[in-house]
């Protein structure tokens, strides 16, 4: 096998003349020919048993050509494209058989490759960076979040339904006096406070005791059932048990029950306040890196084959429904039509989405080449090693699945980026003082 010639005919499109010597087809031949010489059928003989060039007497001298092409058909494009030195991003099209037989093939093809881009600049870009700030408010709603989880249910009887109690109410709904359809429930669990029924539904519970029978006076919103929207509706209630929930008290025990670092309270609401901080703060470098990238795409240039966007496209599609599926929802389109996203527009969106990608992967990669980038040995391993850790499998495994190019590859691109973050020009991020301004306009 040999790669005859290699010419560039248009940009990032190259066509190959590949030849295969008469000696590997042939090879190939009496391999397919003993592969399938079991499933042949030939007067007087059995299957299995008729020699080859019978086989060929009968069916064609060229009854193994397709097969044994077939056969030597993916290792011979591989080969021909190291030996140009180029790097395909599609499978070759165009391909061309132009002569097959015993004196071995010749086949011609053109190969999209990766384009030659240029990065007009990748040294101070600008991005900004949100203030990373944690009120005690907050700290304090998480410790209300975490005394409610540990709370316990009990029954009250000595008062009246607060703001937060469970209501477990009968009730059956009226609109000029007669019941409507799906109006009606027994020892129904409401909290009062949640939001859960009509606007004033929840409010005129309050204040009523257990046993207490009683009407409920609401108006149905316009973005209602039409059936209801608008309407006005009476509900008869009857209380039948007020549940509330005990809190915990909040001390250094409590402290201590909902973490295994604390020992204090003190120490609870200073673990909760730099938890929170460290990922606000991740979420904010993280935005930086999106925004710093997205302008080192615009820095772009040059022709991009379509089929690259194409192809990012289409994988960005797959891992969508996958996700999708493993939360349960079927398929796409579905997703699609409960969250009425026309899919027209989705498909817009991948693509742009893709195009960004593309773009930030071969900016990355030439500023890799740029700065004299190179993976060392041990940073090599050292990744392997985190693949391992993170699918929990053998290494032989994660190497198996992901090639070492692909991984020096990443590895490339983070150093990549790196280096433009190190260079990026950071704005400090004026939300607060924007939106004073805007509340005084």
């Amino acid at each position: 096998m040999s790669l005859k010639s290699s010419n560039k005919i248009e940009t990032n499109v190259y066509e190959l003349e590949i030849s295969i010597s008469a000696e590997d087809f042939n090879a190939a031949v009496l391999k397919t020919y003993n592969k399938n010489k079991g499933k042949i059928s030939v007067p007087g003989w059995r299957k299995g048993k008729a020699p080859k060039h019978l086989i060929e007497t009968i069916y064609g001298k060229d009854v193994f050509y397709d097969d044994a092409l077939e056969m030597l058909y993916p290792g011979v494009v591989d080969a021909a494209i190291a030996e140009a030195g180029i790097t395909a991003v599609d499978s070759p099209h165009d391909v061309d058989v132009k002569e097959i037989g015993e004196n071995g093939v010749e086949i011609t093809m053109k190969v999209t490759v990766k384009p030659e881009i240029t990065v007009t600049e990748y040294k101070g870009l600008e991005g900004c960076k949100h203030p990373v700030e944690v009120a005690d408010s907050e700290v304090d709603a998480e410790i209300e979040r975490l005394r409610k989880r540990g709370g316990t249910v009990t029954t009250v009887e000595d008062r009246a339904a607060l703001d937060g109690d469970t209501a477990v109410i009968d009730f059956e709904g009226f609109v000029d006096g007669v019941a409507f359809e799906g109006g009606k429930g027994e020892n129904h669990d409401l909290v009062l406070g949640s939001g859960q029924f009509i606007p004033g539904f929840e409010e005129q519970i309050v204040g009523h005791n257990t046993g207490d029978e009683f009407d409920v006076n609401v108006t149905f919103p316009e973005d209602y059932s039409p059936e209801l929207a608008g309407q006005d509706a009476v509900f008869k209630v009857k209380l039948n048990e007020i549940k509330a929930t005990v809190l915990p008290e909040l001390d250094d025990e409590f402290a201590k029950d909902v973490s295994e670092e604390a020992e204090t309270l003190d120490e609870l609401k200073n673990n909760i306040k730099t938890d929170m901080q460290k990922s606000r703060q991740e979420h904010s470098d993280a935005d930086f890196e999106n925004e710093v990238l997205m302008k080192l795409a615009e820095n772009v240039e040059g022709e991009i084959p379509q089929c690259m966007f194409d192809k990012k496209a289409s994988e960005n599609m797959d891992n969508f429904a996958r996700r999708l599926k493993s939360q349960g929802i079927a398929d796409v389109d579905m997703y699609l039509m409960y969250m009425g996203i026309e899919k027209e527009q989705f498909e817009e969106d991948m693509m742009a989405q893709a195009v960004q990608q593309i773009k930030v992967r071969l900016a990355l990669e030439k500023v890799a080449t740029t700065e004299s980038i190179e993976i060392a040995d041990e940073d090599l391993a050292a990744e392997y090693d985190r693949l391992v850790g993170a699918y929990g499998v053998s290494a032989d495994s994660v190497k198996s699945f992901f090639a070492e190019e692909t991984v020096r590859g990443d590895l490339l691109c983070e150093k990549a980026i790196k280096v433009i973050l190190e260079h990026a020009t950071v704005c400090e991020h004026k939300h607060d003082e924007d939106s004073e301004n805007d509340a005084e306009a």
